[in-house]
């Protein structure tokens, strides 16, 4: 397990507003983009009263809420199709990849799904939920967002005919990569929720994350 010094939620505007200050006619950055690099996406903390849901920068050490960060998934993110079934009939796909050095050849995100800082003995079963709740692609209902392992395995799938595939549990104290495979470009609208037991009493977050996939 790693260990590193926490550093304090920063939104993207706030960081936006110390860097330009004294330029007060200079308008703020409405939030962070986060477009290669090693980043939990969905990060789980427990505050001894509340779950929250945070966006974890592994570069920089610096902590996101989800609604200041955009993730930007470039052109260069396309590759082949590897023809799993729910991945679609097109020749190609966008592709955050499970292996850090895969992402960085392709200059693209490393993205996690951490429950690293989730103390062992809280939550029942020492295992919290993740929840797909929802996806958009500009706007409307999409089935073209999943995530899989790399021998095809899929952890979620955002199309809605399937009721399977919109939630996976995860140990505490434990840190996961899996592919993240987009279809199409556009602007994603991602809801997901954490959950798990404390004391017999259920605990959940739900935040959204916006992801922007370059043609």
């Amino acid at each position: 397990m790693r260990t590193f010094t926490r550093a304090l939620t920063v939104s993207g505007s706030l960081a936006a507003a110390l860097a330009l200050a004294g330029l007060a006619a200079t308008p703020a950055v409405a939030a962070t983009t986060l477009s290669s690099g090693h980043v939990d996406v969905l990060d789980a903390e427990w505050d001894g009263a509340d779950l929250h849901l945070h966006v974890h920068d592994e570069e920089s050490g610096t902590e996101y809420e989800p609604a200041d960060v955009t993730l930007s998934v470039p052109a260069s993110a396309r590759v082949a199709n590897p023809g799993y079934g729910f991945l679609g009939s097109g020749s190609q796909i966008w592709l955050l990849p499970d292996t850090e050095t895969e992402a960085d050849a392709a200059g693209v995100l490393f993205p996690g799904i951490s429950t690293e800082h989730l103390t062992t003995g809280v939550f029942a079963n020492n295992s919290v939920t993740y929840r797909l709740v929802s996806a958009t692609r500009n706007g409307a209902a999409t089935e073209d967002f999943s995530i899989y392992a790399g021998n095809g395995s899929r952890w979620f799938d955002s199309n809605t005919a399937i009721i399977t595939f919109k939630s996976r549990s995860f140990g505490v104290a434990t840190h996961n990569h899996a592919n993240w495979a987009f279809e199409e470009a556009g602007t994603y609208q991602l809801t997901f929720r954490v959950q798990g037991t404390v004391g017999g009493v259920t605990e959940s977050a739900t935040e959204t994350y916006t992801v922007v996939v370059s043609s």
